[in-house]
This record gives C-alpha cells, structure tokens and sequence, in this order.
C-alpha cells in the first residue's frame, strides 16, 4: 500500500525581499518560515530552507534504514545520531550531501556498523531519490 506524504508552501513576494512558511500535512514542525537569505546568504533564527529540510528528511531516513540493518544484524541496544548537511551554491543548487553517523551499538564489529552504515546510505529512499543528482558521502564511527 503506498503512503501519500505531502508538504505545502506558501510565498509572497520576489526572490530577494520575500518571504513565505512551508508546512507538513502531519502538523509537525509548521509553519516554518522559509526566504532567501535563509537559502543563500546565512542561517536565521527561525527560518529554514529547502535545504535544510531535505537535510533534515535525509538525516531521519538514513537512521530508520541503518537501524534496520543492524537489527536484521543482531546488533542490540542500538542507539544512533545521524546528521546530514545538504550544501547549496545559488545557481547551481545542491552540490553535496554529507551524512554523519555515530552509533552506541551492541553486537555488532566496527567493520559490520561501517558495512551497514554504508548499505544505507546507498538504499535509503532519500538516498535513492538524491542518486545521480548529489554526491553523498558518509562518516561512520562505532562508539
């Protein structure tokens, strides 16, 4: 059965001077308020980017699928911190994506996390959906 998940946007404005919100359907994490300057120039407080959501969607969907694996693994106790920073070069748009991982894991040998760290980071949706169009590249560490 396939799952619909829709996001919204909203915006008013040019380029430069406007501002607009994106939202889930969910109602988690809405209004965010999205603008250029947030995208291009530097980080605002309280304003995001379509960047900064990819990355955050990337850095959930790469943790579900690794936790997955180690499971399947028989990895217990299976703690993980994931971040994802998606890069964005205006006029080009997203150059890089980069993951970085870092497990309290039981069970299961460096060599098996960084593996498995890498199986997900291939197969992943996000992962898969990014494939072609943004190199992704991962750091792995077991503690």
């Amino acid at each position: 059965m396939a799952l619909e998940s829709t996001g919204r946007a909203h915006w008013e404005g040019d380029l430069a001077g406007g501002s607009g919100t994106a939202s889930l359907d969910s109602g988690i994490g809405g209004p965010m308020h999205v603008t250029w300057k947030a995208r291009s120039e530097e980080h605002t407080a309280g304003m995001t980017s379509p960047e900064e959501l990819i990355a955050a969607a990337h850095a959930a969907c790469f943790s579900m699928a690794f936790s997955a694996r180690l499971g399947k693994a028989g990895a217990s106790s299976i703690s993980l911190d994931t971040e994802a920073t998606a890069t964005f070069v205006p006029g080009e748009g997203i150059t890089a994506m980069a993951l970085t991982v870092r497990g309290a894991v039981e069970g299961i040998t460096p060599d098996e996390f960084a593996d498995l760290a890498a199986d997900a980071k291939e197969n992943c949706p996000v992962s898969q959906a990014l494939k072609g169009n943004v190199p992704i590249t991962l750091e792995a560490s077991l503690a």
